[in-house]
């Protein structure tokens, strides 16, 4: 495994997701892998940690979620700008070479079965919790995050450091038509002594 990744405690997994990052969501079955990129992503619960995510009825990689039960969400970096579009605008159903024509490398994570896209910045397995409604109705998942992991290039201690970390960390956030915008700059309150 590369040096750099480092396991998340549970609790404080949610906070991979917190500052509202475009993702990639990955998924196996049957020997089949996918990824696809969501824009609609959210954390949702801290015990056990939960978070949402929307996956199109249409899309592939729904259905291997749904055949398996698990899925993979990745914090992509500025780095992977053009990977990202090019997962959330190809399919696998139309173009078998979809991930190798993204430039998708995928990796494997001990004691986890699952498709994780290397070159990312946090990663987070998850476990259906099936809401069958949610699922029908509007698309939406709820997952049981299971393992996390982050970059301590930019991720550490519990916190991000955007701030002080090469710009190509910055995570995505898709806005629409091919434009995204990176995290910025570091912006803090002063909130007086903590108690």
């Amino acid at each position: 495994m590369d040096p750099h990744i480092a396991s998340v405690p549970l609790d404080k997994a949610t906070r991979l997701l917190n500052h509202g990052p475009t993702v990639l969501v990955s998924a196996r079955h049957d020997g089949v892998d996918n990824v696809m990129a969501a824009a609609w992503a959210c954390a949702l619960d801290y015990t056990p940690p939960k978070l949402t995510v929307v996956l199109d009825k249409i899309a592939k990689t729904r259905e291997l979620v749904e055949q398996s039960g698990m899925f993979v969400i990745q914090v992509p970096t500025a780095a992977q700008l053009e990977l990202t579009y090019q997962v959330g605008h190809r399919s696998l159903s139309s173009e078998p070479e979809k991930l190798a024509d993204s430039g998708v490398e995928l990796f494997a994570m001990d004691g986890h079965d699952m498709p994780f896209v290397a070159g990312c910045s946090a990663w987070l397995v998850c476990k259906v919790l099936s809401e069958l409604h949610n699922q029908q109705a509007y698309d939406l998942f709820i997952g049981e995050i299971v393992g996390a992991w982050a970059d301590t290039r930019v991720f550490k201690d519990g916190h991000w450091h955007f701030e002080s970390a090469d710009p190509c960390w910055r995570s995505l956030h898709y806005i629409a038509g091919g434009h995204f915008y990176a995290t910025g700059d570091a912006l803090d309150v002063d909130t007086g002594p903590r108690g």
